[in-house]
């Protein structure tokens, strides 16, 4: 009998691409929603104002979420710490960079006032 699927891929490789496959598809559709809840949100003017911004920003952080777990395979486990800690060091010093520059700006906008 024999053990491999189609293609001659074995069946250990096959569920793997499978699941990636899955994984894939499942945060697609989850992108596509978080992406339409944020446009119908806009569009339709249900919230406005700081209401907004907070739904929108909770939208974009939980869509950012689904890309890293579904898209970029990131997660808790060991083997995948390390690349965990480098995407949180660059939005860190991303942080960094957008607080400062709009400290700066604000202050020289302070300045330039009569």
């Amino acid at each position: 009998m024999n053990d491999e699927t189609p293609a001659g891929m074995p069946a250990s490789e096959y569920g793997s691409e499978f699941g990636e496959r899955l994984s894939y598809l499942i945060g697609l559709v989850l992108a596509l929603v978080l992406t339409g809840a944020a446009f119908t949100l806009v569009w339709m003017k249900l919230l406005t104002g700081g209401a907004a911004l907070a739904v929108l920003g909770l939208l974009a952080f939980i869509q950012v979420l689904v890309h890293l777990r579904c898209f970029l395979h990131i997660d808790l486990a060991r083997s995948h710490r390390d690349d965990l800690k480098l995407i949180l060091f660059t939005a860190l010093i991303l942080l960094v960079m957008v607080s400062g520059t709009i400290w700066i700006l604000y202050d020289q906008h302070l300045r330039m006032m009569p």
